[in-house]
């Protein structure tokens, strides 16, 4: 089990790995070694997580996650398998642990007073400014 908060933790069945080649730093093994890691988890189907995670996450993943449900996260910055393995699960955990906080409810206020009138005193200056520059018709 791979906690994500002290009542969250997800099944490492849950999760699949797949190794790529990356692009970028490698030496010599650059174009031998998969070292990039491709962490799949199926967001949508996951019984470990409640619908309100699972709503806040899909918005918090973005272009990462599939039609289906599926959260992709590629890790290829570091030059060896296991510290990308150890990044994009890393990662998986911040999004998902960030899933969990329950954004907090707007108050409505109304302006006060004093800034309603800065507004309109605002308001009648550029009008007047803008008077200003007008050109007088002609008594003629």
């Amino acid at each position: 089990m791979i906690p994500i908060t002290p009542t969250l933790s997800i099944d490492e069945s849950e999760l699949q790995e797949q190794f790529i080649r990356a692009s970028g730093p490698g030496g010599q093994n650059v174009n031998k070694v998969a070292t990039a890691v491709q962490l799949r988890f199926d967001a949508g189907h996951s019984p470990s997580l409640p619908e309100d995670v699972r709503a806040r996450l899909v918005k918090l993943a973005g272009r990462r996650m599939t039609e289906d449900g599926m959260l992709i996260i590629e890790a290829k910055r570091f030059r060896t398998q296991g510290r990308n393995r150890e990044d994009a699960l890393e990662r998986l955990v911040e999004l998902i642990r960030q899933a969990t906080e329950a954004p907090k409810p707007r108050k409505k206020t109304r302006p006060t007073l004093a800034s309603q009138k800065r507004r309109l005193e605002s308001k009648q200056k550029r009008g007047d400014a803008k008077k200003m520059r007008r050109t007088v018709p002609s008594s003629e």
